[in-house]
């Protein structure tokens, strides 16, 4: 009799720890699925291209300024570009860190709607931010050169050229950049200016 009450009690306590057993899979069963439909559900982000760093206003984009961030689908901006649309732009005005690249912010060919085909836009930093500040896009400016080491007096290198769009990113130090339409050959001029000499402006027809 007391064995039979053995089995018996045996079989109870393994019949128990199957059922824990099977409680336990079935908890964990419904866990996964439960995971599983929530990933299902929940969004995925989308990679955005972003600037990697502060940019001033005039840059022209390399791949080296840009890098890529998850944002949520409802959060991705309008006209957002990719890399290959985004390298080789110039910033109509200063980005910061993190700030998805579109194609408002790059200088496009709206710019020079109405100025002609021969003229491209080309970034100046002059060093008069105060007088920078009374600028307006259509004004007329010339842009002169002084040489750096002050032996030379400044020439003017690209006459009554048009002011396409000013960046708002002025300070002493930095200066203001403004973007005027240029012929390829001031263009060039200008850029050769950007990195050897000092770059002001005037407005009105200089003296010949």
């Amino acid at each position: 009799m007391e064995d039979r009450r053995g089995h018996l009690t045996r079989l109870a306590r393994a019949a128990a720890r199957h059922r824990r057993l099977l409680a336990a899979g079935l908890a964990a069963g419904a866990m996964a699925l439960a995971i599983e439909a929530a990933s299902r559900s929940a969004p995925s982000g989308i990679d955005v291209l972003v600037a990697a760093h502060d940019l001033d206003g005039g840059t022209t984009i390399s791949q080296d300024d840009l890098t890529t961030t998850s944002f949520p689908p409802d959060a991705v901006p309008d006209s957002v570009l990719d890399l290959t649309e985004a390298t080789g732009g110039t910033l109509a005005a200063p980005m910061r860190a993190g700030e998805p690249v579109t194609d408002q912010r790059l200088l496009g060919p709206s710019l020079l709607d109405g100025w002609g085909d021969h003229l491209v836009a080309a970034p100046v930093r002059v060093t008069e931010t105060g007088a920078a500040a009374l600028i307006r896009p259509g004004d007329r400016i010339n842009v002169l050169a002084a040489p750096a080491d002050g032996l030379n007096p400044p020439r003017v290198i690209a006459e009554d050229v048009p002011v396409l769009t000013v960046a708002d990113d002025s300070t002493p130090a930095k200066g203001t950049v403004l973007v005027v339409g240029a012929t390829a050959e001031q263009a060039t001029e200008l850029a050769h200016a950007a990195v050897t000499s000092r770059v002001s402006f005037t407005m009105g027809v200089p003296d010949t």
